[in-house]
């Protein structure tokens, strides 16, 4: 019993605080006189939402029950409790007045009588009849302050509440004219949000066009400018495939089959961040989906089945092109390594410093070859004899036994070459070819990668940007506008029609609350 009591105590509270905790209520606060005021409950809650007694009009009743020798007169001057309404003494019905069924003249009279004996100087300004004249003075005065604040905030609520009912919008009638201006408005503000003129923009990140932006033009970009051109080639790689593609015969100058095999496998670094660039659109036209839906209309969100709808054929779409957007930018890429133009006019600077260092290699040859022939020439008398000489001298080594050498059993011969030691020191033909590769393979290089970054987000929007903004509308309406599909698709969800019904009452309210408001301007009670 003690527990129950302890909740309706609590819940009586609470019903009191959602009433007084209104500023614009006032706080009629009644306590006997015969009682403590400093233990008062009801001084208690109202000091707690109106601290300064500001809204607070004190009643004390029982002023014919206090004990004899004692009065309430220093708590009706306001010196014990202040508050800024007034303090009002009453003599309430006893319950015999109630048993003998006594007037509520008779009962005025009587209180007016007790008042005049006990309290003549307050005898004005209490009793029940000048508590209900200053009642209704105060509460005049009250709706005469707050009624113009009241008023505003009705008229902004009201236009609210009829927003949003607009916004929930009214029974479908024509499925298919509604189904149409959905899928349309819905494909018009994922254009928007591409280009950039969508009504709501965000402030706090990028999004749509300009992240795509973003994309082709920082993270892209960047990625290509932070790739070296002789990454992962050492000199030593750049020796071997000049060696490589000699053959067997010494090389006289720098092969240029060298080049473009080391150039290509430079270029083929292009392609990675190529493809990564379309995930990255790709993932920024599905986020766009998103943000649409986030900011769409409420007729879309009124139709959860023709929301998710709309969202699987523009990710069916978006998949689609992803593949052959891939496929184009791969190409890019493949075009550029079936052939290399070392004719290209960027390029024709580096070539001729190719061929200046091959001009300069053949005079060098070409002045060893003289002089390897004057001193062939010097030495021509003697060669006969020398030969001879020579012959003699060998002739008996090879009556002593076979050389060993190819047809020799006795002992096996190694005929491959050992493999270049990393560590060993390049002649200087060597380094001169291997710098000339590298100034050829850098200067092409940049040539590429300038091209592969112009191209990629040219053929990103083509295939895929563009594609999918040229084909949205037409590709919801073939796959959503079917007779079949439009019942379906037009349910609405059971949370949007008991938000219409509240939205539709609370309108309601509102609006008999602004009559009531009219009606009180034009009375001038006060």
């Amino acid at each position: 019993m003690t527990k129950h009591r302890f909740y309706i105590e609590t819940q009586v509270q609470e019903m009191i605080l959602s009433y007084i905790s209104n500023p614009n209520s006032l706080i009629l606060c009644v306590s006997p006189a015969n009682s403590d005021l400093a233990t008062s409950d009801a001084l208690k809650l109202a000091r707690e939402v109106d601290p300064d007694g500001r809204r607070t009009l004190l009643v004390v009743s029982k002023l014919d029950l206090m004990d004899a020798g004692t009065d309430a007169l220093e708590v009706l001057l306001g010196r014990v409790i202040p508050v800024r309404l007034g303090i009002i003494g009453v003599v309430n019905r006893s319950q015999h007045d109630l048993n003998t069924q006594k007037s509520l003249d008779d009962s005025c009279k009587d209180e007016q009588v007790f008042l005049q004996r006990h309290y003549p100087s307050l005898a004005s300004r209490c009793g029940s009849r000048y508590l209900a004249r200053t009642l209704s003075r105060l509460l005049m005065h009250h709706i005469r302050d707050c009624l113009p604040e009241l008023k505003t905030r009705v008229t902004v609520l009201t236009a609210q509440y009829q927003s949003r009912l607009n916004s929930y919008g009214q029974p479908v009638e024509d499925h298919s004219a509604t189904l149409l201006q959905i899928v349309t408005k819905f494909a018009t503000d994922y254009c928007n949000t591409i280009e950039g003129t969508a009504r709501h923009i965000q402030t706090s990140e990028l999004c749509g066009g300009a992240r795509i932006c973003y994309i082709f033009h920082e993270t892209f970009g960047r990625t290509l400018q932070s790739i070296d051109p002789l990454g992962g080639l050492t000199e030593l790689d750049v020796l071997t495939a000049i060696r490589n593609a000699t053959g067997p015969r010494p090389a006289l100058f720098v092969p240029e089959v060298s080049f473009e095999l080391l150039v290509k496998k430079q270029i083929k670094r292009l392609e990675e961040p190529s493809l990564r660039c379309v995930e990255l659109v790709h993932e920024e036209l599905q986020r766009i989906i998103q943000h649409c839906s986030a900011y769409s209309t409420q007729e879309l969100l009124r139709f959860p089945k023709l929301h998710d709808s709309i969202v699987e054929v523009v990710t069916s779409l978006l998949r689609k092109r992803l593949p052959i957007t891939n496929e184009m930018v791969h190409n890019l890429v493949a075009i550029e390594l079936a052939y290399i133009n070392t004719k290209h006019p960027d390029f024709t600077d580096a070539a001729q410093v190719s061929a200046s260092v091959n001009s300069q290699q053949v005079l060098k040859l070409s002045r060893s070859l003289r002089v390897v022939f004057v001193l062939s020439s010097l030495s021509q008398a003697e060669a006969g004899d020398g030969g001879k000489r020579w012959k003699n001298e060998k002739m008996p080594s090879e009556e002593k036994g076979p050389v060993p050498g190819f047809g020799s059993p006795n002992k096996a011969v190694n005929l491959l070459d050992t493999a270049v030691p990393v560590s060993r020191k390049l002649s200087t033909r060597e380094q001169r070819d291997c710098e000339v590769i590298q100034r050829l393979i850098k200067c092409y290089f940049l040539i590429v990668r300038k091209s592969i970054q112009d191209s990629v987000p040219k053929t990103v929007m083509h295939f895929l940007v563009n594609f999918v903004k040229e084909h949205l509308q037409s590709e919801l309406v073939g796959q959503l506008y079917k007779q079949r599909l439009l019942q379906e698709l037009l349910i609405e969800s059971q949370e949007t029609a008991q938000q219409r019904t509240e939205v539709a009452q609370m309108l309601e309210a509102l609006k008999k609350a602004s009559n009531i408001i009219s009606e009180i301007r034009e009375t001038h009670l006060w």
